[in-house]
């Protein structure tokens, strides 16, 4: 699924910007997180409200390494709201959580430094 963690790797093709507006990246607040039993990597089930407009969805994100549950509610995500839905084992993922990989790859969440209205979108 993952694409080159590399960050050494070379840039991708070039995309015009309306590529980049298709794609609807927002931010919300995680409402729930609980381990994923029986996922092939350790990972969380979240719930995230991204406010009025778009609601709550779920998420199966493999950030287990770096946080616990309890951490992550509360805590404002990005992720990419307009995918079809995914099934992921058991479990149907609604959104696809953002994150960067470290040196040792694992995910660390891509999220705002100040806290913003859940459905703000990424420009």
């Amino acid at each position: 699924m993952h694409l080159d963690h590399d960050p050494a790797a070379a840039a991708c093709p070039e995309i015009t910007f309306d590529d980049f507006l298709k794609v609807d990246i927002r931010v919300g607040t995680v409402v729930a997180a609980e381990v994923y039993e029986g996922a092939r990597k350790p990972s969380y089930k979240l719930r995230i409200d991204f406010g009025p407009g778009i609601g709550e969805k779920k998420s199966v994100g493999q950030v287990a390494a770096l946080y616990s549950p309890e951490e992550l509610v509360g805590r404002q995500v990005a992720a990419v709201v307009n995918f079809p839905r995914r099934q992921i084992g058991k479990a149907v993922s609604e959104v696809l959580t953002l994150g960067f990989a470290d040196e040792e790859a694992r995910v660390t969440l891509f999220s705002p430094d100040k806290p913003v209205p859940d459905g703000s979108r990424l420009f």
